[in-house]
């Protein structure tokens, strides 16, 4: 146990954070979890058991010292850091239209969405360094399709152009970069927006697979970019 893989993820209480991090312990990894409320991860950890290789941490992804914090506390517990899931984000129900939307909560989801994962790429980078680690970004296939004013869209977009920059920024200490753009997914995510869309959805657990999938790829490889749609999603 004590020589096995390390990952933190961030917004792991829920959806597809929660389900990576259930894989990933399943794998065999040791696994750090974030989140903004306690209580939720409390939850998360007594679901599971209690398990002796889940470190459950509150925080904000948009607070550098919280990050760096989070990073530190998860070295210091395992003793290393193998792979960063950027996964937390959120849509504030304003953001569909950059017209008439209402712009309570902009701000705070262009922090999250956006800042967020940059400040885990910077908090992590040298612990990843020493393991030759992996980063994985949760975007969405909304920063790569165009939707009228949709400022979440803007803000996964920003995700699509951090993974590239980042790959290329970090290729050199041989850490691998994915970016999983995921379709529509049955998670807490749609809660405030309307209700989950019609159609077919994806499940959290489906999302993860790519996810543990591309982080345990063998040495050398590295797959950069996944966009899993529900079968049936055209756009």
């Amino acid at each position: 146990m004590s020589d096995s893989p390390v990952a933190l993820v961030t917004g792991g209480g829920s959806g597809i954070g929660a389900a990576v991090a259930r894989q990933l312990l399943g794998a065999g990894y040791r696994v750090a979890v974030t989140g903004r409320s306690e209580e939720r991860l409390r939850g998360f950890a007594a679901e599971l058991g209690e398990p002796e290789g889940l470190l459950a941490i509150a925080g904000d992804t948009a607070e550098y010292a919280q990050v760096c914090g989070a990073v530190e506390a998860t070295v210091a517990a395992f003793g290393r850091l193998d792979t960063v899931v950027a996964n937390a984000g959120f849509a504030s129900p304003g953001a569909r239209s950059l017209v008439d939307g209402d712009t309570d909560g902009w701000a705070e989801m262009v922090l999250t969405n956006v800042l967020g994962p940059a400040l885990l790429i910077r908090a992590s980078v040298d612990a990843l360094k020493a393991t030759r680690g992996r980063i994985v970004l949760v975007g969405s296939v909304a920063g790569f399709v165009h939707s009228p004013g949709n400022l979440y869209g803007a803000t996964k977009w920003a995700v699509t152009g951090l993974a590239e920059s980042t790959r290329l920024a970090v290729a050199e200490f041989g850490i691998g970069v994915t970016l999983i753009a995921p379709g529509r997914v049955e998670t807490p995510f749609w809660d405030g927006l309307g209700g989950v869309p019609e159609g077919r959805l994806l499940t959290a657990d489906q999302i993860a697979d790519s996810v543990v999938w591309a982080v345990r790829q063998p040495d050398g490889v590295d797959v950069n970019t996944v966009i899993v749609r529900p079968l049936g999603q055209l756009i």
